[in-house]
């Protein structure tokens, strides 16, 4: 029952770290450059906005939700938490706390929200009160040779143990409960204030309290306050020189520590007595960050190398939750047949599945040793095929996820596009360098045939859904349609004046659309050969000026195009995109631009502004050029030469925003799109919009009820459809008792039958009354089949939309069927077995 979900909320840069309220409903999100959001968590929306001016380390609530705190610098903040009363400003400063040399990296609280401790880069481990205790008001710990990288209380106690980078534990004692803290007395705290008070007067902005440590305090400053005593140091085994310690976490009721290392190694061990539970392998690349949920079972592990999240059960030593994404950028995308499910191809050479209802990948084929290149299901749903640049053509089954056929060339050439025709029978795929299309049948596995007649490199294949006909587009500046059937000739040759990037049929054949260098996209009847319509296109790209580049963002978009394009489910408009944050949505027959979508706001990508800033610009050129000291902490990344996916040389490197591959659901409800930013969808099925249908003026809602209760069940529904409000259209159909649905359905218009079966299917999705919708759903199709027929290339989105939602219910119910019969028939033969003798 995983499910995933996505914020309609961005910030514009990266999300460095992430602070969650104790009761979960607020979160604060920050970013590089220390830019914050304060998020509802119940509501999904943005309540504050707040800016730190600098980069935030870590950020924390206190556990009785009425404080956090975040460490930039070498300072730690102290707010107020927002949410406890109404209030203007949701983020009031509190205290400020100095201490640490160094940068801060990370914070924990004590239980009672009393205390907290800070680590920080200089080695040291700082302890503050919370309010102003008389015998802690702060407290430094020294102890180790490297970078503190996590620090963690005991249970309801401020003994605290620090572990750094280099693999060291501490473990330290305080001579002091958390009840033996004593309030300041009024007196000194008065004093205080004063103080504090006459210097807020000549200060712009009121700054809180200051509370500033000594690394070395004198002994009169010591003298009845809480002392601190190492009992313990202990090393993790780190098997390796290089194998630093990337990341902890500690449940305090199991007294559970793991650690994450560098290696991808992790730790478990129980303190104080510092055992070792288990230490294990789950990946090669660096644990950023790790998390234990509240009962101590589960630990979630983010790794930010592959981008794998991963939950894992300790005591059983099982998965609970494996998720990783494509290494580089995907590169291509296919919908199945019913929607449920989309296919993606990277250049890590990984073809990935993904559940569109859930979000979440189900299975990844790794067979291919390089980058693939393009991406299709296959007519009837369960076979995927991809091509890549190994030279292979792969084919996969989705019943029992295996690689069941490999097509390849008789020369080894790399393939940069693939289609197969509407039976599913035959496979095409077109090579970057020998410039030939290969034929193969799906049965049998053997090359058909091998179509050459194109002078430059094949860009992009195209079958006709209704008939065998092929389309390849190829940097000659041509289009060729090949008949299959007709012994393999070229039916039409379509010139062009510019190379040809992209080619697209309509779903309903009778059109083509072909997108070229020069950025138009031309519309082609096939059959006749003549061009119906073009689009300029280019200025709508909207490309954005590079760090490094010379010229500016609109002399370098004369030179640009659309690289993707697809036409939407009912074929009267066309999605394109190329290397900019921008997709457009044309209408075909209008060839007007209808909508643009923005694909990211992040300005941690390349090319994402037009303008380049003027404050990182000097006499000697970008800041960007300059290469910014030795790398992270990761070490550097050694530069190769012709590489072509970004200069890697480059300490400083960003990833270019760019939409790789565009594709339209067949149920129509939804877009999705390859890009920089991962894998995005964009769907209608979110919101609420008023949007009536024939309204006249007597369709009011208390009408419709009027009309219920006089039992017209056939005259409310086409009401409640003219006023399209789905709350009320569900009322009226949860209404009609189940004898009558037959009566009702003979008596519908046509119009509103079509109506009738889109809400079905999206009722299917959320409702509980699964019987009573099946009813529905079989009324109206064997009633209306035959004149839903003559109209079924307009109706096949909603038919397919219909069909996924009962394909989704049918596989959960069918499992628990099965598991039910199966569970039946074991008491059964237990119970039989009883009176017999053993």
């Amino acid at each position: 029952s995983n499910k995933c979900e996505t914020f309609p909320l961005a910030t514009r840069l990266n999300i460095v770290c992430v602070g969650l309220s104790p009761d979960g409903s607020l979160a604060i999100l920050i970013d590089e450059e220390g830019a914050a959001l304060l998020v509802s968590l119940i509501g999904k929306c943005v309540i504050h906005r707040f800016h730190f001016h600098k980069p935030v380390h870590s950020v924390s609530f206190s556990p009785d939700g009425k404080k956090f705190v975040i460490t930039k610098d070498n300072v730690a903040l102290m707010y107020h938490a927002p949410g406890r009363k109404r209030e203007f400003n949701a983020f009031v400063l509190d205290k400020t706390y100095y201490g640490p040399y160094d940068e801060t990296t990370c914070i924990d609280w004590t239980d009672d929200s009393k205390c907290f401790a800070v680590g920080s880069k200089d080695m040291s481990t700082w302890v503050f009160g919370a309010e102003r205790w008389a015998n802690l008001i702060y407290y430094s710990l020294g102890g180790h040779k490297d970078i503190i990288v996590a620090c963690f209380f005991e249970e309801n106690s401020l003994d605290l143990y620090t572990i750094s980078q280099d693999a060291a534990l501490c473990v330290w004692q305080c001579d002091t409960e958390l009840d033996g803290l004593k309030p300041m007395p009024p007196k000194d705290a008065a004093r205080e204030k004063n103080a504090a008070k006459n210097d807020e007067e000549f200060l712009e902005e009121p700054k809180g309290e200051e509370i500033r440590g000594k690394a070395n305090p004198n002994d009169q400053e010591t003298r009845e306050k809480v002392k601190y005593s190492r009992v313990a140091k202990y090393f993790f085994n780190k098997e390796g020189d290089f194998n630093n310690l990337t990341s902890a976490a500690y449940h305090k009721k199991t007294h559970l520590l793991v650690t994450g290392f560098a290696s991808g190694i992790f730790h478990l061990h129980e303190l104080p007595d510092f055992n070792l539970i288990h230490s294990l392998s789950i990946s090669d690349q660096r644990i950023a960050s790790i998390s234990i949920n509240c009962t101590g079972d589960w630990i979630a592990f983010g790794c930010s190398g592959l981008g794998q999240l991963l939950v894992w059960e300790w005591q059983s030593e099982s998965y609970v939750l494996k998720q990783q994404g494509h290494f580089n950028s995907m590169v291509s995308l296919a919908y199945s047949p019913d929607g449920q499910y989309i296919v993606t191809g990277g250049e890590d050479g990984k073809v990935k599945v993904w559940n569109t209802s859930s979000s979440f990948c189900f299975v990844t084929f790794t067979e291919h040793n390089s980058g693939v290149t393009a991406v299709t299901f296959t007519s009837n749903g369960y076979v995927i095929l991809s091509a890549s640049l190994d030279g292979t053509v792969r084919a996969f089954d989705l019943h029992r996820y295996r690689n069941f056929r490999t097509f390849t060339s008789p020369r080894p050439s790399q393939f940069s596009c693939l289609a197969a025709d509407s039976s599913g029978e035959i496979v095409s795929a077109g090579s970057q360098d020998s410039f030939e299309i290969f034929i193969w049948s799906m049965q049998s596995g053997r090359l058909l045939d091998v179509l050459s007649g194109h002078e430059g490199p094949i860009s992009s294949l195209s079958f006709n859904p209704m008939k065998c006909v092929l389309a390849s587009a190829s940097w000659d500046k041509t289009v060729k349609l090949w008949d299959m059937l007709d012994s393999w000739r070229t039916k039409e040759t379509l010139i062009l004046n510019s190379d040809v990037l992209v080619v697209a049929f309509r779903p309903d054949g009778k059109e083509l659309a072909v997108a070229a260098l020069n950025g138009q996209i031309t519309f082609w009847d096939p059959e006749n050969a003549v061009q119906t319509g073009s689009i300029e296109g280019r200025h709508d790209l909207q490309m954005g000026r590079k760090e490094l580049d010379k010229i500016t963002a609109k002399q370098a978009a004369k030179g640009k195009s659309f690289t993707t394009l697809c036409y939407s489910a009912d074929g009267q408009s066309v999605l394109a995109g190329g290397l900019s944050k921008f997709v457009c949505i044309y209408n075909v027959k209008e060839q007007i631009l209808m909508k643009k979508f923005e694909i990211s706001c992040n300005f941690s990508l390349d090319a994402m502004e037009e303008y380049l800033d003027r404050r990182k610009m000097t006499e000697f050129g970008s800041m960007a050029l300059i290469d910014e000291g030795a790398g992270g902490e990761d070490g550097v990344a050694i530069p190769l030469p012709g590489v072509k996916r970004g200069d890697m040389s480059y300490r400083h490197f960003k990833p270019e925003i760019r939409v790789t591959c565009l594709r339209f659901c067949p149920t129509g409800r939804s877009w999705a799109a390859t890009t920089t930013e991962g894998l995005l969808i964009y769907s209608l099925d979110a919101g609420l919009i008023f949007d009536p249908f024939e309204l006249d003026i007597d369709v009011t809602p208390s009408n419709i009820h009027k009309t219920l209760r006089q039992k017209e069940y056939t005259m409310a529904m086409i009401m409640a459809f003219k006023l399209n409000e789905k709350k009320l259209i569900q009322e009226v159909i949860e209404a009609v008792p189940s004898n009558e649905v037959d009566v009702v359905c003979s008596s519908l218009p046509d119009l509103y039958v079509e109506k009738v079966l889109e809400f079905l299917a999206s009722a299917f999705e959320i409702s509980c009354h699964l019987e009573f919708y099946l009813i529905w759903a079989h009324k109206l199709l064997m009633l209306h089949g035959q004149k839903l027929k003559t109209r079924s290339v307009k109706l096949l989105p909603v038919i397919q939309f219909l069909q996924k939602s009962i394909q989704r219910h049918f596989e959960d119910v069918s499992k628990l069927c099965e598991w039910n019969i199966y569970n039946i028939k074991y008491a059964l033969a237990i119970s039989q077995q009883r009176g017999m003798k053993r």
